[in-house]
């Protein structure tokens, strides 16, 4: 057998499989994004206003609760739009409009955007809001697991900016 095939070969970056719709079911898809070599520049005010700035833009998925921490972030998000872009060209799209955001307004340095992001993210699509309201609780804790905060509602970088309705 080929060194590069078969089960034991690892995949290099995720797979991103296209969201599946059902019919009377919401769409709702769990992103885990890192700062690139995960450095522990994102939870931050300015960076948090970028990303709702970009996020805003980018406005063909809704973005639900998220969560940054300081070297990765977690949001849940929906397609806003009947035709919506694929995941990929959405995720990429609100990173380098952030990354231009912080690097304008002089909070980013001087590297070039591509810098402060990881090149890929980790998602998931929801199958239940059973597994909405898990994945959020166990998001929620993670400052307080890291040991940053001593409960949830003290971590000033979360938010909900549309509410996902499963």
């Amino acid at each position: 057998m080929d060194e590069h095939q078969g089960p034991e070969k690892k995949r290099r970056y995720p797979a991103h499989q296209p969201a599946i719709e059902t019919f009377n079911r919401s769409v709702i898809i769990f992103l885990t994004v890192c700062a690139a070599d995960r450095k522990p520049i994102l939870a931050k005010d300015r960076v948090q206003k970028a990303l709702l700035e970009a996020w805003e833009t980018a406005d063909q998925w809704c973005v639900g609760r998220y969560v940054i921490l300081p070297d990765h972030l977690h949001l849940f998000c929906s397609p806003a739009v009947r035709e919506y872009p694929a995941l990929k060209d959405w995720v990429k799209y609100w990173k380098s409009t952030a990354s231009r955001i912080l690097i304008e307004s002089g909070a980013g340095g001087t590297a070039p955007s591509s810098s402060i992001w990881q090149r890929d993210f980790w998602d998931i699509q929801l199958r239940t809001h059973e597994s909405y309201s898990e994945k959020w609780e166990y998001v929620r804790r993670n400052p307080v697991r890291a040991g940053l905060v001593a409960c949830p509602e003290e971590w000033p970088f979360q938010g909900e900016i549309h509410s996902l309705r499963w």
